[in-house]
């Protein structure tokens, strides 16, 4: 481990220390996260979701800062992108459980207001998997879309604002590795088991979960470059 590594762990941990320490800075985001879930989302994968970009960066070149990676530029559309996660969230998890009930699975929809059953399993990880299927890869799209135009444009604030150009991304993004890693293999043996454990959690926990599963993602997606790169 380097130095930069040991300051960079540090400063992890310092951002996360207050909410384990502090009652009143618990309570707080437990508070404001009930009042302003949009808000909230959208600063929760702005830091985190960048954070694991960084990390990332890291395993791909060595370093958490390179010229033209954009960390600003990824925080504000990670922290966009944090809207649809939340969006999603309400969406899939408030009409799963309707569609199960409708499809004749008794007590789905009161499962997930109780503690841990196998019906409340089962919702859960329909919840998941629907979310992850049908959402999750026009989300992962419009990430790498608007990754790649942030480095095609130095990585700047002024380059994010230019118009994105949408089809040619699209055409040149290396589907192989979109396709048979990220969608074939993180889909179904990460995101969904994974999100599954998120909808078990309390309502104000599983947007905070999703949001650390974004450090995840950063390095997913690493090891997604490194393979685009062979």
């Amino acid at each position: 481990m380097k130095k930069q590594d040991i300051i960079f762990w540090l400063g992890f941990v310092l951002l996360f220390l207050p909410f384990f320490v502090s009652q009143t800075v618990f309570d707080f985001y437990i508070d404001f996260n009930k009042e302003h879930g949009m808000i909230t989302s959208f600063i929760k994968f702005a830091i985190l979701a960048t954070i694991g970009e960084v990390i990332g960066l890291r395993i791909r070149t060595g370093n958490y800062y390179q010229k033209g990676f954009g960390i600003i530029p990824r925080a504000i559309v990670w922290g966009f992108l944090g809207l649809t996660i939340k969006l999603a969230f309400v969406i899939f998890a408030t009409g799963t459980p309707i569609f199960l009930s409708y499809l004749g699975v008794e007590g789905a929809i009161e499962a997930m207001k109780q503690p841990f059953t196998v019906t409340k399993l089962l919702v859960a990880f329909c919840i998941s998997a629907f979310m992850n299927l049908i959402y999750a890869p026009v989300m992962m799209t419009l990430h790498k879309i608007t990754d790649t135009h942030i480095v095609d444009n130095g990585g700047t604030v002024v380059g994010l604002l230019r118009p994105i150009k949408f089809s040619n991304i699209f055409v040149n993004l290396n589907w192989d590795v979109q396709w048979n890693f990220v969608f074939k293999k993180t889909i179904p043996f990460f995101w969904i088991p994974a999100h599954t454990i998120t909808f078990l959690l309390p309502p104000d926990f599983q947007v905070l979960f999703a949001a650390v599963l974004g450090i995840v993602l950063g390095v997913l997606l690493a090891i997604a470059s490194l393979k685009s790169a062979k």
